[in-house]
């Protein structure tokens, strides 16, 4: 009974590994610009790799053998897809090949414990 159950587990995963790498594959063929076509491999590539390594995983515990090999990709890749998404922004980035953000106002209450003048009207306001 736990093999039909896994079986269909493995499926499950397999169906949603594939299903996240094709919106990746996608995303990566419809995106224009390298910015935009950076967001799709890293993030749902790694869901979908991820998918289809749980899916070998369980694929291997139904037959009987213990897999760990998977869970050392796994952690891999979940480890080194962000760095090397940053990376590539930051090369981006550097080289002006996107659209560089605006700077942030300048606001010293910001992670602070001040309190701007405009919400300190508000709160004698609101004190009986």
């Amino acid at each position: 009974m736990i093999e039909v159950v896994l079986t269909y587990a493995v499926a499950v995963f397999l169906l949603i590994g594939s299903g996240f790498a094709i919106v990746g594959v996608i995303g990566l063929l419809k995106f224009n610009d390298s910015m935009t076509r950076l967001h799709a491999p890293t993030k749902v590539g790694t869901v979908g790799i991820g998918s289809l390594l749980m899916a070998s995983m369980l694929h291997s515990y139904t037959l009987g053998e213990t897999s760990m090999h998977e869970l050392l990709i796994m952690s891999f890749l979940f480890v080194t897809a962000p760095i090397s998404a940053h990376f590539i922004a930051k090369v981006n980035i550097h080289r002006r090949a996107c659209d560089t953000p605006p700077s942030p106002p300048r606001d010293d209450t910001w992670s602070t414990l001040n309190v701007p003048e405009a919400d300190r009207a508000l709160e004698t306001i609101k004190a009986p």
